[in-house]
């Protein structure tokens, strides 16, 4: 059966004939939110990761009809400072640390605004580190966590998350062609449309508001966001720790210090995947997932209810 998305219940613009986009007023800031699903049903966040260019579609959109057949409400939002979300500007000034605190707490005010008592969460890289934060300042919001080549471990970064991170030394579909490729282990993947990938994703990364929140996010004055032992052990939620062997950009390393302290983390490292295990691995990824997630109830006793206009 072919996942739909209910037009009335999500109040917003078809994206491609299953998957919906509208704009929430998310605590004190405006959140652009594709979703899939029953909004009655258990609600899964998908969170993406850091880079130029990059939006919730480019990483989830293929994966929400997926999820929505499955038994959920899936939600991927632009994260506070990517895509059509809302660019702050001026721009936090305390980089990564400060933006992913912000981050964190306007995906907490989006689960209000849409009547969400407690969701899974699904984050890639930075979105998994994100996801963490939620952990550690809201535990009652997060039901089971899935961090997939997720950031938090404390590490130097390495040569290939360092291209993206000074993307704007180079800001050219050149360059991010280079750095696209170094998401993947399989360059097929872009099936020879490679060139017209990194044009369309430098486009957007080359609007002045993705280019401010990115060197606001990355500021080189502070460290990055990094977990310790002993904060990861507080986190208590049911976790799966998803880690591409060949990822050049988060080595496996660093899904095995986060499996090793959180209490609750289960690891599989994934072979012949890099960094993008949702697109690389799409099938296994989902399998994995819904292993992991299980079968979800009709209606949830944690829903909020739910406001009219939201």
């Amino acid at each position: 059966m072919r996942a739909t998305c209910d037009t009335a219940a999500t109040s917003g613009a078809m994206v491609n004939g299953q998957v919906t986009s509208r704009d929430v007023d998310a605590g004190d800031h405006r959140l652009r939110v594709y979703a899939c699903g029953d909004r009655v049903l258990p609600a899964v966040v998908l969170v993406h990761g850091s880079g130029p260019g990059v939006s919730a579609p480019s990483n989830w959109e293929h994966l929400l009809p997926v999820f929505a057949e499955a038994g959920y409400f899936a939600i991927a939002p632009d994260v506070l400072g990517f895509g059509d979300s809302e660019h702050p500007d001026p721009a936090p000034a305390g980089g990564m640390p400060e933006y992913t605190d912000l981050r964190a707490n306007s995906l907490i005010a989006l689960l209000d605004a849409l009547g969400i008592g407690k969701a899974h969460f699904i984050g890639n890289s930075m979105g998994g580190m994100i996801s963490l934060r939620i952990a550690q300042i809201a535990p009652e919001r997060v039901d089971r966590m899935i961090l997939m080549g997720s950031g938090g471990a404390p590490m130097k970064p390495t040569d290939d998350l360092m291209r993206l991170i000074t993307f704007y030394d180079d800001p050219s579909p050149e360059a991010m062609a280079g750095l696209l490729i170094r998401f993947v282990d399989n360059t097929d993947l872009f099936a020879g449309k490679l060139d017209q990938i990194a044009a369309d994703r430098a486009a957007k990364a080359n609007r002045p508001d993705v280019r401010r929140s990115h060197l606001a996010t990355f500021n080189p004055a502070f460290n990055p966001v990094g977990y310790s032992e002993e904060a990861l052990a507080q986190i208590k939620n049911e976790t799966l720790v998803l880690h591409g062997r060949e990822d050049r950009m988060l080595p496996v390393r660093a899904g095995y210090y986060l499996a090793e302290n959180l209490p609750n983390a289960q690891l599989h490292v994934l072979p012949h995947a890099g960094h993008w295990i949702q697109i690389e691995q799409a099938e296994r990824f989902v399998e994995q997932a819904k292993l992991f997630l299980g079968e979800p109830a009709t209606l949830p006793s944690d829903r909020r209810t739910r406001q009219d206009n939201t």
